[in-house]
């Protein structure tokens, strides 16, 4: 089987490795010059480091492991912290702190080393779905492929091709993403410090030489949905004056930020199209309140893999990975559009109580708060399966 691949990011590389180990010939248009991402970092779950192992990947390898995860409040105290795997008895606990770069690169190794070739400088200008799917390249070149898998992300050409044009909408809040240097190596943790209307998490890369930030706060201004536009790290530092001496130094060193506006995008009610499909981002855009963003495009890849290989049909393949992944990616959606205001309590009496309760739920039930999400870290879409 023929497949070309639009976009080479975390999804379309994950997909195109799944695919060419399962004997497809397979191509990758990219239309970046090089292999690159904006140096951030990003958070992978058990669910998406299961796909990783499956795919002869070590997530261990790529990046750092986490041990846990603290909610503080703006003033720096804990309201509570949740174990990520038992340390003491020197079990991994399945979650990795990852260079968004160093993720990237691993799987473009991969894949060409699967066979598949990834074509750099491709900028598609149009996309034809149906049963004999064609590609255009800016360039003038054409592709007439088997199957055209959309990995495109939020502007996807092969969406906007199925579906016209999405209607997103402005949540009101806004990101900041930076990536600072570590004075002393930081605990391999998780800190989120939460206040009115807004709320800074931060974790380290790179086994602790570096500290990634991501700032979120809600505010009326528009702000356009890319991750590309750079903003001054004095608007970052404005946003969080009124925090601890401890975030106030991260952003004291913050030297270079990117903003970009949170845009609620709807799942798309159709992923395939004769022979197109659509995986990650471009089929379910989510909000970064669950950090699932890549965890859930890593199982896109594993499951569109394994329906085409075990269908007889193509349109049977793609029928059935859009009947196994719709559904989970909703929920994952829903619950992350849910985290967003519990972290941005602004009534004072409320965020008392609620981070009362956090606390009540620390001595009581420790584990209570993170087993609610048993369904999706849990859930390993490889069976324990290893293509590699």
């Amino acid at each position: 089987m023929k497949i070309v691949v639009i976009g080479a990011g975390i999804g379309g590389l994950a997909a195109a490795r799944a695919l060419a180990l399962r004997g497809a010939d397979v191509t990758v248009v990219e239309q970046s010059e090089a292999i690159r991402e904006v140096g951030a970092g990003l958070q992978v779950s058990p669910n998406g480091a299961a796909v990783l192992r499956g795919l002869g990947l070590d997530p261990a390898a790529i990046g750092q492991p986490g041990r846990a995860i603290n909610l503080l409040d703006r003033s720096g105290r804990r309201a509570l912290r949740m174990e990520l795997g038992s340390q003491a008895a020197g079990q991994d606990s399945g979650y990795y702190f990852c260079h968004r770069a160093d993720l990237i690169c691993a799987l473009a190794e991969s894949a060409r080393a699967a066979g598949a070739r990834i074509r750099l400088l491709q900028k598609v200008d149009e996309v034809t779905p149906g049963t004999d799917p064609e590609i255009r390249i800016c360039n003038t070149a054409r592709f007439r492929p088997d199957l055209v898998i959309g990995a495109d992300g939020l502007h996807s050409r092969l969406r906007h091709a199925m579906l016209g044009d999405g209607k997103a909408s402005f949540t009101g809040q806004v990101a900041w993403r930076a990536l600072i240097p570590a004075e002393k190596a930081p605990a391999p943790e998780v800190r989120l410090f939460m206040g009115p209307g807004r709320h800074l998490v931060s974790y380290p890369l790179r086994g602790g030489t570096l500290i990634n930030l991501v700032g979120i706060e809600e505010r009326g201004a528009w702000a356009a949905d890319s991750w590309s536009q750079q903003d001054d790290p004095r608007n970052m530092r404005r946003a969080f004056a009124g925090f601890c001496p401890e975030v106030r130094e991260m952003l004291d060193r913050v030297t270079t930020c990117h903003l970009w506006g949170l845009h609620r995008h709807p799942v798309a009610p159709q992923w395939v199209s004769g022979h197109t499909a659509l995986l990650g981002d471009a089929a379910h855009p989510t909000l970064p309140f669950l950090a699932q963003g890549a965890n859930l495009a890593l199982e896109d890849a594993w499951v569109l893999a394994e329906s085409l290989g075990t269908a007889g049909e193509i349109s049977t393949g793609l029928a059935r990975y859009q009947d196994a992944r719709a559904p989970r990616c909703r929920r994952a959606i829903e619950a992350a559009n849910r985290n967003a205001w519990k972290y941005h309590l602004r009534f004072p009496p409320l965020r008392l109580a609620a981070h009362t309760m956090l606390r009540a739920t620390q001595r009581l039930a420790p584990e209570m708060m993170l087993r609610q999400f048993d369904w999706l870290y849990g859930h390993d879409v490889t069976g324990g399966q290893t293509l590699a």
